[in-house]
């Protein structure tokens, strides 16, 4: 069930669910948080469009495999795609598989309603909300003050948990 939109809405932000007719709004969307990194590679910019290209189906045929029982959304405004939020619940946990937005819905709070509303969904059913999270990704700082703890070290990536 999708978060209930209420510090989201603000925003003017709502939810539908995702469809194959989303796979290159996706695609792109992977692509732009991934941009700068791969510009640092130094290669050709057709080369760094079709490995990000490369990584971002990667990606969907990862979550289609052992995610598929999530719910994918996708976060619009006003209508039009700007981001996605795949998440998959269970008795104890609701767990954000993925929560990105466009370039320029970034950094004006609506990532910070989105999750609100995440963490009030799941307070209400007295769950867990859990995150991977990139150790060097910028939003770890949101998620801090959101109440997101570090529950366990994987690698590059944190497990986050905010407990109900």
């Amino acid at each position: 069930m999708p978060p209930p939109l209420k510090a989201a809405s603000a925003f003017g932000v709502s939810y539908r669910q995702f469809s194959d007719d989303d796979l290159a709004f996706v695609s792109a969307l992977y692509a732009s948080t991934r941009t700068e990194e791969i510009a640092m590679t130094g290669w050709p910019a057709e080369v760094q469009a079709a490995f990000l290209a490369q990584q971002a189906a990667a990606q969907h045929s990862h979550y289609s495999i052992h995610f598929a029982d999530a719910e994918w959304l996708i976060v619009e405004r006003a209508g039009i795609a700007i981001g996605r939020l795949y998440q998959r619940e269970s008795p104890d946990v609701l767990h954000i598989v993925e929560i990105s937005l466009v370039p320029d819905s970034r950094g004006q709070g609506i990532g910070g309603a989105i999750l609100r509303d995440v963490l009030e969904q799941a307070r209400g059913c007295g769950r867990s909300v859990t995150i991977h999270v990139e150790r060097n990704n910028p939003a770890r700082s949101l998620y801090a003050r959101l109440g997101f703890e570090v529950a366990e070290e994987k690698g590059v990536y944190d497990l986050l948990r905010a407990r109900p």
